[in-house]
């Protein structure tokens, strides 16, 4: 298992976490749509939070259901993820 979040596992995780189909290579293409677009609210991306900080066994930073798009959104957790390491 990769120590980096990619887009196909976010967009898995936000079918799983929110119940929400979103096209990975759509969302690779256009990495900075809001997620309100793609329609995952903050409670949404809260959940694909507390999956991440379960499955990695360590917490993400405390802003990060705060991101408002893809690329911030894994850019802030696969540095963290990193920082870890």
């Amino acid at each position: 298992m990769t120590d980096r979040l990619n887009i196909t596992e976010l967009a898995a995780l936000m079918k799983k976490g929110a119940g929400i189909t979103v096209d990975p290579d759509e969302m690779e293409q256009r990495p900075d749509t809001p997620f309100e677009v793609y329609g995952l609210d903050s409670l949404g991306l809260l959940g694909i939070v507390g999956e991440l900080e379960n499955r990695y066994a360590r917490p993400l930073p405390p802003d990060a259901d705060r991101c408002k798009t893809p690329r911030e959104f894994l850019d802030l957790v696969n540095n963290s993820l990193m920082a870890g390491a």
